[in-house]
């Protein structure tokens, strides 16, 4: 850390997203990388690398348990950590979207992201190659995993594979954890999707919110998108008549279109994925009524 001093203590600038550029007022703390956008008398952190453990690792909106999830980080993924409470809990990012939370010091570990990215929806990793071993590690689309020692098994027609977990344990996966994607664009990845229970902050197929749906299956077909739904909407094409891909934006609320109407989203109304024709039923038309607009991706 790196103490400037400064006799003022001006407030923070309006443009400055706290989702994702570190700031702490009360003890002034910031990102070095803040450095020449704050003045007054601040400490300066370097952010050090880190990894997501074995399991989902929970980003808080406070240093505490009950508090609100913002997102969550996959087994394997890369991080970040701010500072530290010095009571086992971090101020952390994660690296692909620079999304902000707390999350428990424990959860986190050192090391190199793996080669190995999990493709099913939701997986396992067993402590042996057999559906029988006991389960080490839940997986889903996106973990990380690195390869293991020695060579694969075969085990009844199904072939295995050695890898280690992101907390270092040796752990075997099925080859259809890691089989290459097909269908990837959102429309018909998304619909791989349906039924998944809806989880406020979530990032997987065990459970996500509305961005934690559009966010995920952009990037199977390699599109990175921001966290939120108005940083999402920020982030796309503005469009007026929207066709399969694009997203639809409602106040604090984002889906996928998959035609014209029809609309593929996380939603807390059903409490899972589901398919809304816009301006269909009763849900439909309020739906349809508070669009503020469809986004599409023209990089």
């Amino acid at each position: 850390m790196t103490a400037v001093n400064d006799a003022t203590t001006p407030p923070l600038p309006d443009t400055l997203d706290r989702r994702v550029w570190a700031v702490d007022p009360d003890r002034r703390w910031a990102e070095a990388a803040l450095q020449d956008q704050l003045s007054g008398e601040w400490t300066y952190v370097q952010p050090r690398p880190a990894l997501a453990g074995a399991a989902r690792v929970s980003l808080k909106a406070r240093p505490d348990d009950m508090a609100a999830q913002v997102t969550e980080a996959l087994p394997g993924e890369p991080m970040e950590i701010l500072w530290d409470t010095g009571d086992g809990w971090q101020y952390v990012r994660t690296a692909h979207d620079r999304y902000l939370g707390w999350a428990r010091a424990a959860a986190l570990v050192a090391g190199d992201p793996g080669a190995l990215q999990v493709t099913v929806l939701r997986g396992h990793a067993f402590a042996g190659p057999k559906v029988s071993r006991a389960i080490l590690a839940e997986l889903s689309h996106g973990a990380r995993l690195t390869p293991g020692a020695g060579e694969g098994v075969t085990e009844d027609h199904r072939r295995w594979q050695p890898v280690v977990l992101p907390d270092g344990r040796d752990a075997w996966v099925q080859d259809v954890t890691l089989a290459p994607l097909t269908g990837t664009d959102p429309a018909t990845f998304a619909l791989r999707f349906l039924e998944t229970p809806y989880v406020w902050g979530g990032r997987s197929a065990w459970g996500l919110d509305c961005s934690g749906l559009t966010q995920v299956v952009y990037a199977a077909a390699g599109r990175a998108l921001p966290r939120d739904a108005d940083q999402q909407q920020a982030a796309l094409t503005s469009v007026d008549v929207p066709q399969a891909g694009d997203l639809a934006f409602f106040p604090g609320h984002v889906g996928l279109m998959l035609d014209g109407r029809r609309m593929i989203h996380a939603n807390a109304t059903h409490m899972r994925v589901t398919i809304e024709t816009l301006g269909e039923g009763d849900y439909g038309a309020r739906l349809a009524a508070s669009c503020t607009g469809y986004g599409r991706w023209t990089s």
